[in-house]
């Protein structure tokens, strides 16, 4: 069994508008000290008002993204988590604007590898999205095709999205 010894004791923020996700994750983060929000509101209030070393944020139901401005102000590690948001420019949009990593709730049963990954590679002073690259290169390629980086840098959006896929992974 892997060590997530980065993970103990860590005050965890995790958002979600679905009690059993909420519940999954917080047993998936049983050596975390773990808060739990299932709206905009009550997670908003937490941040504003708690300190947290991570906070794992719903981008759909729950105003993910307007959470992830508050936590990036707080310098609160968040981490994007969805299951209908599924698209390469929602991966663009968090890493743009400052979360830590993208994770697809099919995904959330490595939760703990992919939290302690993000503290091992803030602590090495790497980017977080390195990690994210190398556990979840396999899976995007599965959901859109082989040639995910292709895809996204045709797509018609803007110009940092092609940028982003044309500096993927982060080295």
């Amino acid at each position: 069994m892997k060590d997530y010894s980065l993970l103990q004791g860590k005050r965890v923020l995790l958002v979600d508008d679905e009690a059993d996700v909420l519940e999954a994750l917080e047993e998936l983060l049983i050596m975390c000290e773990v808060f739990k929000a299932n709206n905009f509101e009550v997670a908003r209030e937490y941040l504003q008002t708690h300190y947290f070393d991570l906070a794992v944020l719903d981008i759909m139901g729950v105003k993910g993204y307007e959470l992830l401005e508050i936590a990036v102000k707080r310098n609160v590690t968040a981490v994007m988590l969805t299951a209908h948001a599924m698209l390469p420019e929602n991966i663009v949009k968090s890493y743009t604007e400052g979360a830590a990593s993208f994770l697809p709730k099919e995904q959330m049963v490595s939760i703990a590898a992919f939290l302690n990954d993000i503290l091992e590679a803030k602590g090495d002073g790497k980017n977080p999205w390195n990690h994210w690259y190398e556990r979840l290169a396999s899976f995007f390629e599965d959901k859109f095709g082989p040639e995910l980086q292709d895809m996204a840098k045709k797509r018609k959006g803007i110009l940092d999205e092609r940028e982003f896929w044309e500096k993927f992974p982060f080295r």
